[in-house]
């Protein structure tokens, strides 16, 4: 994660609007009972809406987005929600249909990144985890989103984080 020192890539910033688009599209997935495609062809025909801010106005987002990033994300952690929410669950400390929709997307989305894309470090899948909740999540939704992304980050990249621990 970059830190207020250092500026981001044009890489990562292309990620991380992929992540925002993700999160935003599965919340709307979940909200809507929409398919995932659909939901995803809505995100990409966007009209630039200029009285929103620019972090909710998907057009300008979509613009330095990832794209094929943003389409992974998002279909690989629909059509995985069953697996993913196993993983979860038994770290919660309420039943998953008790969690806010925008953090329990922000989490599914985490627990895909562990548990499929092994390229992306443990470390940045947390901290883009904990930003996004920042972005759209409650007051202090990041903290539990950071204690729950840690736990499964010890679970699924046990080697990984105990490496980085040392």
């Amino acid at each position: 994660m970059s830190s207020p020192l250092r500026q981001s890539t044009p890489a990562q910033e292309a990620r991380r609007a992929a992540r925002e688009l993700a999160v935003q599209g599965l919340y709307q997935w979940q909200m809507t009972g929409k398919s995932i495609t659909a939901v995803e062809a809505e995100f990409r025909s966007q009209i630039a809406d200029e009285d929103l801010e620019d972090h909710e106005n998907w057009h300008k987002v979509m613009e330095i987005a990832d794209k094929a990033l943003f389409h992974d994300l998002l279909n690989n952690t629909a059509n995985n929600r069953a697996e993913l929410d196993a993983a979860i669950a038994p770290l919660l400390d309420r039943r998953l249909e008790d969690l806010d929709r925008i953090e329990l997307a922000i989490l599914r989305l985490g627990t895909y990144e562990l548990s499929r894309r092994p390229e992306v470090p443990y470390r940045a899948v947390i901290n883009e985890g904990v930003e996004l909740a920042k972005i759209f999540g409650a007051t202090d939704g990041h903290k539990y989103v950071n204690g729950i992304l840690d736990k499964l980050a010890s679970r699924l990249r046990g080697a990984e984080v105990a490496a980085r621990r040392r």
